[in-house]
């Protein structure tokens, strides 16, 4: 089958073609009829099989197909995700597919300043890409109305409808017309997200073109057995013995990811990190250096990672595994990418025998097993409990309790005249008592 048969325009077709596409993907075979007629679908997918161009495509083509006449206009398709990354990935992909149509489209995402976003939004946009968070801050300050969206797009739905995510989604949809179209896409999905999915859909479509938890079979995964304080050691010496030229290195917490990068680059290999507590900018400047290869070694966190999408990268390492077994679905699916190749490296100590249980569990698969010669275990450690990181942080009020007064309460102060009084009928009083 080719692009041409599933019914898109000619416009998009030429736009797909001139990437080098010529035949969807399974996920996009399926996707692109159903919401061509107006199905809701809830739709799993190996990460890396196109599943942003199988929302994008169809999307792009009915709103083109239906023009509004509206000045300024108004926001006619929602993508909500969960990463300032993966927002910008996925209008890219908006701007590289629908660039032959009049569609204008935009992204908002928090860690920098809102008032270019206000402007944008001020001149009207078809197609509005972003975060939650920074989507709820626009509402709440009136910039956005979202009275008239058709179209709405869960993206990586399993992390935007699970812990922290869902209650920030439940506020956005109150925000939409009860008639739309709604699409729920993911690389995995459990039972419970699973369950929760329908409840927003209508009368769904469920595509599964795998196996639900399952990476690509182009990914070679390899555990590599290493005491848990040699592990930075033993990454050097994979990467320069084995001449690795782009590594994504995912690591538990954003400490782990910044003392990582730091080693590495005393190692000699130029390294940066990546998380929640980079500035945008910096984040922004480290995904550039790693894809134009100014940097060999890219250190991220899952949440940071999500929306990474680098051609042809070789290698995936879990220098630390997760501790949510379908991350590392996520985590290794940065790899072999669109029919490619690619190798996910685990580097695991005593402590984390029981998390590779459980992903092994999930995956339905043993994974090899490996022991580099110099970095053989020892035996007598003991495993040590894993601190599990922090959790979201509670959403603050955006709203507060009038009290009587607007100036923060103070403890009164004592008056240093009155101290001085109370301590001189205190001497008095001992003078009367010794005089006795």
């Amino acid at each position: 089958m080719l692009f041409k048969n599933l019914g898109l325009s000619a416009e998009l077709v030429d736009a797909v073609t001139k990437q080098g596409y010529s035949s969807p993907t399974p996920i996009q075979s399926q996707a692109i009829p159903t919401i061509l007629n107006g199905k809701d679908i809830l739709a799993s997918a190996q990460t890396g099989t196109g599943k942003t161009a199988g929302f994008t495509l169809p999307m792009l083509h009915l709103l083109s197909r239906n023009p509004k006449s509206n000045k300024p206009r108004p926001v006619r398709a929602l993508i909500l995700v969960p990463t300032r990354e993966l927002a910008a990935q996925v209008n890219e992909s908006i701007v590289t597919y629908g660039k032959n149509l009049s569609l204008k489209s935009a992204v908002v995402f928090g860690g920098v300043k809102i008032e270019p976003q206000i402007r944008i939004l001020r001149h009207g946009v078809d197609i509005l890409v972003a975060t939650p968070g920074r989507l709820l801050d626009h509402a709440s300050q009136k910039t956005v109305d979202l009275s008239s969206v058709e179209i709405l797009v869960l993206d990586e739905a399993d992390r935007m409808l699970d812990m922290g995510f869902i209650h920030d989604v439940r506020r956005v949809l109150k925000l939409l017309p009860k008639k739309r179209q709604s699409l729920l896409f993911s690389a995995t999905f459990s039972t419970k997200i699973k369950n929760l999915a329908d409840s927003i859909l209508n009368s769904p479509v469920t595509i599964e073109v795998a196996r639900r938890n399952t990476p690509a079979e182009q990914v070679a995964q390899v555990i590599y057995n290493v005491d848990r304080k040699r592990k930075a050691e033993l990454l050097s010496h994979l990467i320069t013995s084995q001449n690795w030229q782009q590594v994504l290195v995912f690591t538990r917490t954003k400490h782990g990811a910044n003392r990582l990068a730091e080693k590495l680059d005393k190692d000699g290999i130029k390294a940066s990190a990546m998380h929640g507590n980079k500035s945008q900018s910096a984040r922004t400047k480290a995904l550039a250096n790693f894809k134009d290869a100014s940097i060999r070694v890219l250190v991220a966190t899952d949440i940071a990672a999500r929306g990474i999408d680098i051609d042809q990268l070789p290698h995936v390492v879990n220098f630390e595994l997760p501790n949510v077994p379908e991350d590392y679905v996520h985590r290794i699916g940065r790899t072999a990418r669109a029919g490619r190749e690619g190798e996910a490296a685990s580097l695991v100590c005593v402590d984390e025998h029981k998390l590779l249980h459980d992903i092994e569990r999930l995956i339905k698969k043993d994974i090899s097993k490996k022991v580099v010669p110099g970095f053989e275990p020892d035996p007598s450690i003991k495993p040590e409990p894993i601190r599990k990181p922090r959790g979201p942080r509670p959403e603050r009020k955006a709203t507060f309790e009038k009290t009587k007064s607007s100036k923060p309460q103070r403890r009164p102060q004592r008056s240093k005249k009155l101290g001085t009084q109370k301590n001189q009928k205190t001497r008095s009083e001992r003078k009367r008592r010794q005089s006795k």
